[in-house]
């Protein structure tokens, strides 16, 4: 488990000489948070953390309310995994009992059949195993958001010692635990996955490219200098296009696996000198962000302002037309 706050139980106030009007107190000073009915945390920690990380710690803090076992699922299983999701969303759990789900107490319910679920204990967590987490979110979030689970268990994840999964193996689980229709979204995200993406960031990016009708790039193409030396890999390379594009993700100015003992301005510079060498090549660059992914459009007009093509329909094909 992630180093994360530790939790106040309204139950427990007594442990801990505190009364209902202390805690009352407390949250309007900011010393706590209320982040679940009758489940507090320590205010200025939760305010520092990321988002994922105060998901993470909502979904701590479910468990220690219900009063039964429970099951994470989806985004929530994911998050346990680490594996990496798009977008806010409410804590998820199964339910086995076929009336619909019911959703509470900011808990959102989804009915699974027993037999069909594989449980594991993570984190003193039960969630679903890696492969239903995935397949459940590619049968049931849009496909730009199912791409970056699916990406991210084909590679193999070191930091947490877990193998690379097959797209082989991951159709094999699909079986009869869904509809034909929830099967065919989940193998349209498996034959668009990639292993060579390099982070949730530009799998979303891929796959907004895909959806606006833009040739797909390659990935982690590397770009080589007059000289013949290596700049470094791109993150997509349109060759025929000539244009370079670059996911400018958080991680690359503020992770160390990425900083390697430099200081983020430091980084920045690199980068940038980076970017300078990639364009005396002659190659345009196009750079965005999550805020670019998040508004509507910017993608799609950066990337044809840079000359990125269209794919062609397969009726403009020339070649289709010359075989009639």
């Amino acid at each position: 488990m992630p180093d994360l706050p530790l939790l106040l139980l309204s139950r427990d106030r007594h442990f801990h000489g505190l009364t209902p009007d202390d805690l009352s107190r407390r949250v309007r000073s900011g010393e706590l948070a209320r982040i679940r009915h009758g489940v507090y945390t320590d205010g200025p920690g939760w305010r520092k953390l990321k988002p994922w990380e105060q998901y993470r710690l909502l979904i701590q803090a479910a468990a220690e309310t219900f009063e039964k076992p429970a099951v994470f699922c989806r985004h929530s299983s994911a998050c346990v995994w680490g594996i990496p999701t798009i977008g806010h969303h409410p804590v998820q759990a199964l339910t086995f009992k076929n009336d619909g789900g019911r959703s509470r107490a900011g808990v959102s319910r989804h009915f699974a059949p027993r037999d069909g679920v594989r449980v594991v204990e993570r984190e003193g967590l039960l969630v679903t195993d890696r492969a239903r987490t995935v397949l459940d979110l590619a049968a049931f979030v849009p496909f730009s958001e199912a791409v970056a689970p699916m990406d991210h268990v084909l590679r193999p994840d070191k930091g947490r010692r877990l193998p690379a999964m097959t797209k082989a193996d991951l159709e094999d689980r699909i079986g009869a635990n869904y509809s034909a229709a929830a099967g065919r979204r989940i193998r349209t995200v498996l034959a668009f996955a990639d292993p060579a993406s390099g982070s949730a960031g530009e799998s979303l990016s891929r796959a907004m490219i895909h959806a606006a009708g833009f040739e797909p790039p390659a990935l982690q193409e590397p770009i080589f200098d007059a000289a013949g030396n290596l700049i470094g890999y791109s993150d997509f390379y349109w060759k025929d296009a000539g244009v370079v594009g670059e996911f400018d993700g958080e991680e690359k100015y503020s992770k160390p696996e990425y900083l390697k003992g430099r200081t983020a301005s430091q980084a920045v510079v690199l980068e940038k000198n980076r970017e300078n060498r990639i364009r005396a090549t002659g190659l345009n660059v196009a750079r965005w962000d999550w805020a670019d992914l998040m508004a509507p459009g910017t993608l799609e007009g950066k990337l044809a302002a840079a000359g990125v093509r269209r794919r062609r329909t397969r009726s403009g094909s020339l070649d289709a037309l010359i075989r009639l």
